[in-house]
């Protein structure tokens, strides 16, 4: 697995006459180091400048044992200015090395920015690509919240989770969701676990007493949704009544207790693309993981993950809703998060409906009643520790009952079936679907907005 560094020997003089004429370099090209973030309003030092990532290729091989792994990360990027350097979000462990091109390139840590420089500036419009090679025992983080995410070890394994800045903990690359990308992970353990990731199985090998198993995802993916889950999974792998492929995995002691829930997920991704649109991606599934593995759920992209202590229906229709809210429409900033928790918690209250369950006008005042969600407006989270708090989830999905009140049913799912449509796989702001909403159903929005979404104070009930 590990690449050997090459640095290209050539006498001075000779270097001196010598024109340059690698692809995307040349003499006349004078680079600037891109930025070291992206300014973002509640994490300003994730992100970086002066490139967009087409494709991550990460290599993990993990000693259970130590806990320590052994990474290769391979970027594709295009530079978007004339390059000297560039950052990658990286937090712990050692690098032995990286290049760029197949150069040497001298890399430099300062906190959670590694910086590298190339042999030669990269010309904007350059596609280059960086390999960066490091091992060690990957970092568990702590979130402003105080919840955790990064690489969180467990009994039997480990669980790598991103949300919002944990990625880094375990390979570098832009840690932004508005930097989109295809991944190949491939996850090398012993024997007789598994090691689970985003997206489709293309292969697993089994050589000298381990397996390497390889996963691809096409459709772009930010970062904070790429994960890792290994351990002594029972894992299911079916297609669905539509065709689609189905890929669970679920902790032996809980593959009983899940069973029921698990099966409906091609009735819940059904549903949802009756409701949302189509399915944007290739293929779904979910992991139920072990109860000390994270105290949370989260959408990682296709296969969200669910603590087993955490498992339910209602969680499991919330976090495959995220497929659409989030996953493929992603937010440009942590600032729009109630793009994605307002959609997902409406979506639950869409199903319950439809299931027999409470009315979405009980669940909206339900909401409204909880004092909890009037914290703050939806779309302007105090801090970053609010960013997952309950208006963000709550007073998020009483916006969109109060456009569907306000339009209409026809117009209102008109409006969300075309969100999701006209930005698949990319990244948006609340000002975009703000703009987008009103142009899309032809109202005047603008007190909806000021009431319920930037609003301080409760709106009378309508």
């Amino acid at each position: 697995m590990d690449q050997r560094i090459r640095r290209t020997a050539v006498p001075t003089a000779i270097a001196a006459a010598l024109p340059l004429v690698l692809a995307g370099c040349g003499s006349g090209v004078h680079g600037r180091p891109g930025a070291s973030s992206l300014h973002d309003p509640y994490f300003p030092r994730l992100g970086n400048g002066g490139y967009d990532v087409s494709h991550y290729g990460l290599e993990l091989d993990y000693d259970r044992d130590t806990g320590r792994i052994k990474g290769t990360a391979t970027i594709t990027a295009r530079a978007t200015q004339n390059l000297s350097a560039f950052n990658l979000d990286f937090a712990g462990m050692t690098v032995a090395g990286a290049t760029v091109d197949g150069d040497y390139a001298p890399a430099n840590r300062a906190g959670t920015e590694l910086t590298l420089r190339p042999h030669h500036d990269i010309s904007r419009g350059h596609t280059f690509r960086t390999v960066v090679r490091y091992s060690g025992v990957p970092r568990t983080i702590t979130d402003p919240d105080t919840s955790e995410e990064g690489w969180l070890p467990n009994t039997h394994g480990a669980l790598a989770l991103g949300e919002p800045t944990g990625s880094m903990a375990w390979f570098p690359g832009n840690n932004h969701p508005s930097d989109k990308a295809a991944y190949d992970i491939t996850i090398t353990v012993p024997s007789g676990l598994q090691a689970v990731s985003n997206g489709q199985l293309t292969s697993h090998r089994t050589s000298g007493g381990r397996t390497a198993f390889h996963w691809h995802s096409a459709e772009p993916m930010a970062s904070y949704l790429a994960m890792v889950a290994i351990g002594p999974y029972r894992t299911r792998s079916y297609k669905a009544p539509s065709g689609l492929p189905v890929f669970t995995a679920v902790e032996p002691a809980d593959e009983k207790e899940s069973a029921a829930v698990l099966a409906r997920i091609p009735e819940i991704i059904a549903w949802e693309s009756k409701e949302f649109g189509a399915y944007p991606f290739a293929s779904t599934g979910a992991v139920v993981g072990p109860a000390d593995s994270a105290g949370y759920s989260l959408e990682t992209q296709t296969k969200p993950v669910l603590p087993a202590n955490q498992f339910d229906l209602p969680t499991l229709v919330h976090e495959l809703s995220h497929q659409w809210f989030g996953d493929s429409v992603t937010p440009k900033s942590w600032q729009d998060m109630w793009l994605n928790e307002g959609f997902a918690t409406y979506a639950e209250w869409l199903w319950d409906a439809a299931h027999g369950g409470e009315s979405v006008r009980d669940h909206f005042d339900d909401a409204y009643d909880r004092q909890a969600n009037w914290a703050f407006p939806p779309a302007k989270p105090p801090s970053p520790k609010e960013i997952s708090a309950s208006p963000v989830y709550g007073r998020g999905a009483m916006v969109l009952q109060r456009i569907r009140d306000t339009v209409g049913d026809r117009a209102f799912f008109a409006l969300i079936r075309g969100w999701v449509h006209d930005h698949q796989y990319g990244t948006v702001s609340t000002q975009d679907f703000t703009r987008y909403a009103e142009k899309k159903t032809g109202a005047n929005l603008t007190a909806l907005w000021d009431a319920w979404l930037y609003g301080k104070d409760r709106p009378v009930r309508p």
